[in-house]
C-alpha cells in the first residue's frame, strides 16, 4: 500500500467511527441516543487507535494535517511529501463522512434539528467566541502534538502505541474538549464539513462556513508550535521556525481579538441605538 492511500484509507476509518458515534449519540431513534460525552470520546479515542493499527506501518498514520506539519517542523517528515499527505487525508475524511451518513441513512429524516446534523459531520462552539474557540484549538493540538512526541520517545511492549495514542485522544476529549468539540484535527473537520454540504440530507441547514477557518487554523497553529516547542525543549534545539511560528500564531490570536472586541462593541451599539 502506498502512503498516500494508507493516510486516505486511515483517515476514512477514523471519521467512520468518529463522525459515527457522533451519530449514534446525537440522532434520533438510534439506540446509542443521548448516551453522552464520555461515550463520544471513548469513540474517537479507539477509532484513532484502530486507525493506527491499520496504516502505521505503511504511512505512520499520521491521519491529522496539524501532525504532518508538526512532524516536518519537527524535522521527522519531508516537507515535500507534506502536500500528498494532507491532500489524502482531507479526501478520506470526506469519504469516511459519506461512510457515516449511508449507514444512518433512515435517521436523518427522523431528527428534526439542523444543528444535531451539522454536529454528527462538524465541530462547534458551545460558546461562540471566536478568540477563546481558536485558543481552545490551539491549545488541544499544542497538547496532541507534545503528547504524541512524548509517548514516541519511550518505550513501550511492541504494539502498544496505537492504544496509548488512543487514550490519549480520550483525554484530551474528557478534559478540554468542551469548548469546541475538539477538533484538533483540520481534515476531521473540513473534510466531513464538506460532505455535509454536497450531501443531500434531510433537512441539513447550514454548514456554518463562518466558524469552519477555527478548526483549521487553530490545529494548524496548535500543532506546528508544539512540534517546534518539542524540539527547542524537550530536545534542546531552537530553529528560526520556532520564532516564526510563534510571531504567526500571536498575530493571528491579536487580530482574531481584536475583531471579537470591535465585534461585540458593534452589536452593543446596535442595541443601544434599538
Amino acid at each position: 500500500m502506498t502512503p498516500f492511500m494508507a493516510e486516505l484509507i486511515g483517515t476514512a476509518m477514523l471519521i467512520v467511527f468518529g463522525a459515527g458515534v457522533c451519530a449514534g449519540v446525537s440522532l434520533k431513534k438510534s439506540f446509542a441516543q443521548n448516551s453522552g460525552w464520555i461515550v463520544i470520546t471513548m469513540g474517537w479515542g479507539l477509532g484513532v487507535a484502530v486507525a493506527v493499527y491499520a496504516v502505521g506501518q505503511f504511512s505512520g498514520a499520521h491521519l491529522n494535517p496539524a501532525v504532518t506539519l508538526a512532524l516536518a517542523f519537527n524535522g521527522d517528515f519531508p516537507w515535500a511529501d507534506v502536500p500528498g499527505y494532507v491532500l489524502a487525508q482531507l479526501l478520506g475524511a470526506v469519504i469516511g463522512a459519506v461512510i457515516v451518513f449511508l449507514h444512518y441513512l433512515p435517521h436523518w429524516k427522523e431528527t428534526d434539528d439542523a444543528g444535531t446534523k451539522l454536529g454528527v459531520f462538524a465541530t462547534g462552539p458551545a460558546i461562540p467566541h471566536y478568540f477563546a474557540n481558536l485558543l481552545s484549538e490551539i491549545i488541544g493540538t499544542f497538547i496532541l502534538v507534545v503528547a504524541i512526541l512524548s509517548i514516541g520517545a519511550n518505550k513501550f511492549t511492541e504494539g502498544l502505541n496505537p492504544l496509548v495514542v488512543g487514550f490519549l485522544i480520550v483525554s484530551i476529549g474528557l478534559s478540554l474538549g468542551g469548548t469546541t468539540g475538539y477538533a484538533i484535527n483540520p481534515a476531521r473537520d473540513l473534510g466531513p464539513r464538506i460532505a455535509h454540504f454536497l450531501l443531500p440530507i434531510h433537512g441539513k441547514g447550514s454548514s456554518n462556513w463562518k466558524y469552519a477557518w477555527v478548526p483549521v487554523v487553530g490545529p494548524l497553529l496548535g500543532g506546528s508550535f508544539g512540534g517546534l516547542f518539542y524540539k527547542a525543549i524537550f530536545l534542546g534545539k531552537i530553529t528560526p521556525s520556532f520564532w516564526y511560528v510563534s510571531a504567526a500564531m500571536l498575530i493571528v490570536l491579536a487580530i482574531t481579538f481584536s475583531y471579537e472586541r470591535k465585534t461585540k462593541s458593534h452589536l452593543q451599539s446596535k442595541r443601544v441605538a434599538l
